[in-house]
C-alpha cells in the first residue's frame, strides 16, 4: 500500500509513487492512448490510494481546456443563489470542473458584450444563465453566435428545449388554490411580482387558470403589483386589507413579499390564518422562523443547477456524462406551515 504523510496529495506525489514522469501521469487523467494498459492500471491505483483529484486548473493545462463553468445572476436573494451555487457545484466536484460566479446587472446596455468577455476572459466551457438574464433573448442570439454553450433556467421555454430548464410555475399553482378552496377561502387575491418578469406573470396566470377550475376568478381589485421586495409587500397588504371586502386569502410571487404582508397584517390586527391564509414562493429560510410559519412553494433550485451543469458538461465533455430524465422537469411543491393551517 502506498504511504503518503503530505495533506493534500500532488501530480508530484503520484508519478514519484508510479515510477513514471509527471506527463505519463496526466495523459492518465486526460485518458489519451499513448500509455500501455499496465502503467494506466498502475497510476489509476495510486491516484485512488493517495487520493489524489486533480484540479481544473490542472486539467486544463495538461489537456487545453479549461473546465470551467460560469453562472449569472441577478437576484438579490442570497438564499436562492446558496442553493444554486450549490447544486452546480455538486456536478461540478463530480467531473473535475470548477464553478465561477458573476452577479450583473440585467439592465445594463452593456450587458452582452460584459458577457462575452467574461467567458472568454475566463475561458469558459459554457454558462448557467438565471433569471432575469436568462428571458433575454439577445444575449441567447449573441452566444449562439459565438459559439459558446449555454442553459437558461426560467419559469417558460422560450428557447430550444436542450437550453432550458423551467421550472412549472403556472401548474404549482393549482396546490396553492387548491389548499385555499378546501380550507373554504373564496376570496383570494395576488401580490403579484415586476411585471418584466416571466415568473410573475407564469404565477399571475397560473393562480388565475386555477381559480378558473374551481368556478372562482380573479377580480383586478384583487391583484396588488409589488416587486419581489419586503417593502413592496408590506404596502401591497394596506392595498388589499382596505378594500371594502378584503380577500381571506392572499398568495404572494416571493417570500419576501408576504413576510411584508404578514408584518402588515399583525401591526393592522389582521389576524393570519383566521382571517387571512398566505402562501408564499422560495422557501425562504426566514419562511420557517417567522411567526406564524409561512407556508410556501419550494422550488428545486438545486436540482435545477445540478442538471444545467450536467448538461454543459455532457456538452463539453468527450466523456459519457448522464443526465437523469428526472432532471428534466421540475415542479415546485407546496410546504404546508402555520400560515395556512385549518381552524
Amino acid at each position: 500500500m502506498v504511504k503518503f504523510s503530505g495533506t493534500v496529495a500532488t501530480i508530484n506525489d503520484v508519478a514519484r509513487h508510479a515510477g513514471v514522469s509527471k506527463r505519463t501521469v496526466s495523459r492518465v487523467l486526460n485518458e489519451s492512448s499513448n500509455v500501455n494498459e499496465a502503467t494506466r492500471q498502475r497510476i489509476l491505483e495510486i491516484i485512488k490510494e493517495l487520493d489524489y483529484s486533480p484540479s481544473a486548473m490542472a486539467q486544463g493545462l495538461a489537456s487545453r481546456r479549461s473546465y470551467l463553468i460560469g453562472m449569472l445572476f441577478d437576484d438579490p436573494n442570497a438564499a436562492v443563489i446558496h442553493s444554486i451555487q450549490k447544486g452546480a457545484l455538486k456536478a461540478c466536484a463530480q467531473h473535475g470542473y470548477a464553478l465561477v460566479v458573476k452577479p450583473i446587472d440585467f439592465r445594463s446596455e452593456d450587458l452582452i458584450e460584459e458577457v462575452i468577455k467574461f467567458v472568454r476572459r475566463s475561458k469558459l466551457e459554457g454558462l448557467i444563465i438565471l433569471p432575469p438574464i436568462s428571458n433575454n433573448d439577445e444575449l441567447a442570439n449573441a452566444l449562439v453566435q459565438n459559439n459558446i454553450g449555454y442553459v437558461r433556467i426560467g419559469a417558460k421555454i422560450i428557447d430550444d428545449p436542450s437550453r432550458m430548464l423551467i421550472s412549472q410555475d403556472r401548474l404549482a399553482m393549482q396546490q396553492v388554490v387548491d389548499t385555499f378552496v378546501q380550507a373554504g377561502r373564496s376570496n383570494i387575491a395576488i401580490v403579484a411580482g415586476p411585471q418584466e418578469r416571466l415568473a410573475s406573470s407564469e404565477r399571475l396566470e397560473g393562480l388565475q387558470s386555477a381559480l378558473e377550475l374551481h368556478g372562482l376568478a380573479l377580480p383586478s381589485h384583487y391583484i396588488a403589483q409589488g416587486d419581489f421586495t419586503y417593502e413592496s409587500g408590506f404596502a401591497c397588504a394596506d392595498a388589499l386589507f382596505d378594500l371594502e371586502l378584503p380577500p381571506n386569502a392572499i398568495f404572494a410571487s416571493n417570500d419576501q413579499m408576504a413576510i411584508g404582508l404578514i408584518h402588515k397584517a399583525q401591526d393592522r390586527g389582521v389576524r393570519v390564518p383566521e382571517d387571512v391564509m398566505v402562501i408564499g414562493y422560495d422557501n425562504d429560510p426566514m419562511s420557517a422562523r417567522l411567526r406564524p410559519s409561512l407556508s410556501t412553494l419550494a422550488r428545486p433550485n438545486e436540482l435545477m443547477a445540478e442538471s444545467a451543469a450536467l448538461r454543459l458538461i455532457q456538452n463539453a465533455s468527450s466523456d459519457q456524462v448522464a443526465v437523469p430524465p428526472e432532471f428534466d422537469s421540475f415542479l415546485p411543491t407546496l410546504i404546508h406551515r402555520q400560515s395556512t393551517a385549518s381552524m
